[in-house]
């Protein structure tokens, strides 16, 4: 079986000739797994299931090692080792820290934005709810699929389910590195897995598919969204990624954050604004994103400085709240300064700006503002945003210092 030396995590299947004794790889195997569970033990205690997660980590490094000629060749097996070991563990412990539900909302949130541009039928321009439906079906399925490759890679039982956090968390950093596996195509390219089984599941959907969820989210306009409801799956991603109540955790505000911007970006008609961003949160170099894109570097300067000006619109105007909420700068929190600067802050401002941040303190509404000092609601806006930008150079030039 051929093997591609330059990418460590495509999938890796059994050998019958063992490159070492049997006693040396059962050896290095134990003395890996104690290390493993020592590390694990220094950063969460006593928890159960370690010694089985730590061990299922170090066979599958083993097994990575074991197959790749360009670390058997190195003479330094055991220094890749321990480097992809404490990769992995590091990665299960990031989901451990999260927690079950925070690491799940995590984990949904990175795989979909990978799979968010390849996840309808070509020439559908499905927009970004109608799409996020898409996705939660094609979820369910490679959530299942994973599960699978995880119980045959570590040899468990078809019955086999997480049962504790670390269990859990081990499944969870397993699938997000399982998704990104470089699969070697035809051509020559390769490929993340999860971006095929995407590309499989949108050739999948009847060309009538496209109509009638762009017609279901139409309705849920009109009917208040009741029809998100119908679905389990759909609830609870929305409900942690499109509410309308402050969630406690930064990484909940900020996938908030990422799907309020990408509505924004779909109703101000920048549908290549959206593709751009989602290429750029699933960490795409600027070539690779070029050349799924089809840009040219002038039209990448002219996209990227696009991109920049809906931003900066969409965090200083039309929804600077939640933005100042997720940098923990709301304006009951002196907009994200300490007492000193925000009193040198307060005392630059014109009289005006001062009484305009003073309303804005006291939860006074646009239309109450424009009243009281006398102008239209969209000076307030403009004058707003404005106020807003002076404060964003103010607490960057505090950090720059």
């Amino acid at each position: 079986m051929n093997t591609n030396t330059a990418n460590l995590v495509t999938e890796i299947s059994t050998s019958n000739t063992d490159p070492q004794p049997l006693s040396v790889r059962e050896t290095q195997m134990q003395n890996l797994t104690e290390l493993l569970v020592e590390e694990l033990r220094s950063q969460i205690g006593s928890a159960s299931r370690m010694q089985s997660v730590a061990s299922r980590i170090a066979m599958e490094v083993e097994r990575i090692c074991s197959k790749s000629d360009r670390i058997q060749n190195s003479g330094e097996v055991r220094s890749w080792q321990l480097s992809l070991a404490r990769h992995r563990l590091q990665k299960c412990l990031s989901y451990y820290n999260l927690g079950s539900k925070q690491g799940r909302i995590e984990l949904h949130s990175i795989l979909s934005a990978i799979v968010y541009r390849y996840i309808s039928p070509p020439q559908s321009h499905l927009g970004f709810q109608a799409r996020y439906s898409l996705i939660e079906d094609f979820m369910q399925e490679f959530y299942a699929e994973s599960l699978k490759a995880f119980r045959r890679e570590n040899q468990l039982p078809d019955n086999y389910t997480p049962r504790t956090l670390l269990e859990l968390s081990e499944y969870m950093a397993f699938t997000d590195l399982y998704a990104k596996r470089r699969i070697t195509l035809p051509n020559g390219y390769s490929q993340q897995l999860i971006v095929l089984r995407a590309q499989s599941f949108a050739k999948r959907q009847p060309a009538e598919t496209a109509i009638d969820i762009e017609q279901a989210f139409e309705s849920a306009k009109s009917e208040e969204g009741e029809l998100q409801q119908r679905s389990p799956a759909m609830q609870q991603v929305r409900s942690q990624l499109v509410s309308s109540t402050p969630d406690p955790t930064d990484a909940v505000l900020r996938d908030r954050v990422v799907s309020e911007l990408l509505q924004y970006l779909e109703s101000q008609g920048q549908s290549d604004c959206v593709d751009y961003l989602v290429l750029k949160m699933a960490d795409l170099s600027v070539p690779e994103i070029d050349s799924i894109l089809g840009l040219a570097p002038r039209e990448r300067d002219y996209l990227q400085q696009r991109f920049k000006y809906h931003v900066e619109k969409f965090a200083r105007a039309s929804h600077w709240e939640l933005v100042h909420q997720w940098l923990g700068a709301e304006i009951d929190q002196k907009l994200g300064m300490p007492t000193q600067q925000w009193q040198a802050f307060f005392e630059q401002l014109s009289p005006q700006q001062q009484q305009l941040l003073q309303l804005k303190q006291a939860q006074k509404s646009d239309d109450e503002i424009a009243k009281t000092l006398k102008w239209t609601a969209k000076q307030v806006q403009k004058r707003w945003s404005q106020l807003l930008e002076l404060a964003w150079k103010t607490r960057n030039s505090e950090i720059q210092k």
